[in-house]
C-alpha cells in the first residue's frame, strides 16, 4: 500500500491521476469524474494525495470509503514543486512528488457535517459583501445629485425615503422606481443576513464542540463556528501551538527577525482571512465593553480592566482575541472545557 503513491489533480470536467511506485511513474492518465469514481472502487488500497481545492473534500471522503489512505496537500506547496510548464500531467506529478517530501504537513479534510457549517458561514459572508456593495453604490449614486447621507437625516434609510416621497425634487418616475427597486433589494440582503445568523446559531447550539466554544469571552455562535472551522477542521492548516494559530489569523505582531535580531512589525496588516479576524476582534470588543461596565467577577475580567487602563480598549480587544484563539486551540487539541476562573472571595 505504501509503495504506491497517487497524485490527483482535480478539475470540474477532467481529473488527472498520476500513479507512482518506487519513485517511478507507472501511469499519468486523465479521467472523467465518473471514471475516477469507478477507478477508486476497483483499485487496491493505496496512498492517494489530492491537491486541496473545492472538490477535494468530497473525493477524499469517497477514497476513504473504498479503503484508501487519502490525504490533502497544499496547492501552494504543489506549485513550488512543479517542474516545467503548468499542465494537468505536471500538476498531478507534482502532487505525488510533494507528498514524498520530508516532514510534509497535510491538510485536514472536512466531513459532510463540517462542510455544511462552512457553507452557512460562506453564504453569510457573501450576503454581507452584497449588502455593503449595494449600500455604497446607492450612496455614491445619490451623491451624483449632491444628496449626502448623514445620521441627522436618518441615515441611508431616511435619505432614500425623502427622495422617493418628495414630489418637488424633479426626479422622474422611472428613476424613483429604479431607486425603490434597489432599496428593496438591499432590504432583502439585510433580511437574508439575519436568516443566516439564525441558521448559524441553531447549528452551533446543536454541535457539541461549537457549543463548548461559546463559553469563551466574546465568542457567540458565529465566532464558535469560525474557530471550529479554522482550528478544529484545519481550514487554515495544522498548527502545533496555539501561538502559531493566532499568528496565522493575524492577532500577533509580524516578525522580521534576522541574524539573531528580533524585529516585530504591525498586527494584522497582512491577513488572508480578514473576515475571521474582524469577527473575533468585534466579539472581543463586546466582551471588553461588558467587563468595563461592572466590577470584575473573574480573573479574566480583572485582566481586561487592567489592560484597558494601560493600553486602551482597542488594544485590549486584539489581545483578548489572541487569548481566545489560544484557549480555543487548547480546548480542541485536548478535548477540554473552558470555565472562567472566579476571583477569590
Amino acid at each position: 500500500m505504501h509503495n504506491i503513491i497517487t497524485g490527483v489533480d482535480l478539475a470540474k470536467e477532467e481529473i488527472q491521476v498520476c500513479v507512482c511506485k518506487r519513485n517511478k511513474v507507472q501511469s499519468n492518465l486523465a479521467m472523467t469524474p465518473t471514471e475516477f469514481g469507478s477507478w477508486l472502487a476497483s483499485s487496491k488500497p493505496m496512498i492517494i494525495v489530492f491537491e486541496a481545492c473545492s472538490t477535494s473534500n468530497y473525493w477524499k471522503q469517497k477514497a476513504l470509503e473504498y479503503g484508501h489512505d487519502a490525504r490533502l496537500i497544499s496547492a501552494k506547496l504543489v506549485a513550488s514543486v512543479r517542474q516545467n510548464q503548468k499542465t494537468d500531467k505536471n500538476d498531478a506529478l507534482a502532487v505525488a512528488q510533494a507528498a514524498q517530501l520530508t516532514d510534509v504537513s497535510f491538510i485536514n479534510g472536512k466531513s459532510k457535517e463540517q462542510q455544511e457549517l462552512q457553507t452557512l458561514v460562506r453564504l453569510r459572508e457573501l450576503a454581507i459583501k452584497h449588502k455593503v456593495a449595494m449600500q455604497q453604490q446607492i450612496k455614491s449614486l445619490l451623491l451624483e445629485f449632491n444628496i449626502r447621507v448623514s445620521s441627522s437625516q436618518g441615515g441611508l434609510n431616511g435619505v432614500v425615503e425623502n427622495v422617493l416621497e418628495d414630489a418637488e425634487n424633479g426626479f422622474s418616475m422611472i428613476f424613483r422606481q429604479a431607486l425603490n427597486t434597489s432599496w428593496k433589494q438591499l432590504q432583502r440582503s439585510i433580511e437574508s443576513i439575519k436568516q443566516y445568523d439564525l441558521y448559524i446559531e441553531k447549528a452551533a447550539n446543536e454541535h457539541e464542540t461549537c457549543k463548548s466554544l461559546q463559553a469563551l469571552e466574546g465568542v457567540g455562535p458565529l465566532n464558535a463556528v469560525n474557530l471550529y472551522m479554522a482550528l478544529g477542521c484545519g481550514e487554515m492548516g495544522q498548527f502545533k501551538k496555539g501561538r502559531d494559530a493566532s499568528a496565522c489569523i493575524g492577532l500577533t505582531p509580524i516578525q522580521h527577525s534576522s541574524g539573531g535580531k528580533v524585529k516585530l512589525g504591525s498586527v494584522g496588516k497582512y491577513v488572508k482571512n480578514n473576515m475571521l479576524r474582524s469577527c473575533l476582534v468585534s466579539g472581543a470588543m463586546s466582551a471588553v465593553n461588558q467587563a468595563m461596565r461592572r466590577p470584575a467577577k473573574t480573573k479574566k475580567e480583572r485582566w481586561i480592566q487592567q489592560m484597558v487602563e494601560r493600553r486602551g480598549k482597542r488594544c485590549t480587544a486584539v489581545a483578548l482575541a489572541n487569548k481566545t484563539v489560544r484557549t480555543a486551540f487548547a480546548m480542541l487539541a485536548n478535548g477540554t472545557e473552558y470555565k472562567a476562573e472566579l476571583l477569590a472571595a
